[in-house]
């Protein structure tokens, strides 16, 4: 996924963020969601984020990780 759709990206997503001092160069900053900045549904460079560590950036890439790809997600069993 390329991080143009806000409905693509949540809190805790694992993603590649190109901040805007590297925006000449493309280099990505990998990290996870702590807020989603932009209101609009889509948007063309890609929707703007804050890191966990606090750097901001637009989303180039939503990485998968082996735990979110697969079926559903087991919950702990209940005594």
């Amino acid at each position: 996924m390329n991080g143009q759709k806000r409905a693509d990206i949540f809190i805790g997503a694992a993603v590649r963020i190109v901040r805007k001092a590297d925006q000449p160069t493309g280099r990505l900053t990998e990290g996870t969601v702590m807020r989603i900045l932009t209101n609009s549904s889509f948007h063309p460079h890609g929707i703007k984020v804050m890191l966990v560590d606090g750097q901001v950036g637009r989303v180039q890439q939503i990485v998968e990780r082996p735990s979110d790809a697969g079926g559903p997600v087991a919950s702990p069993a209940e005594d």
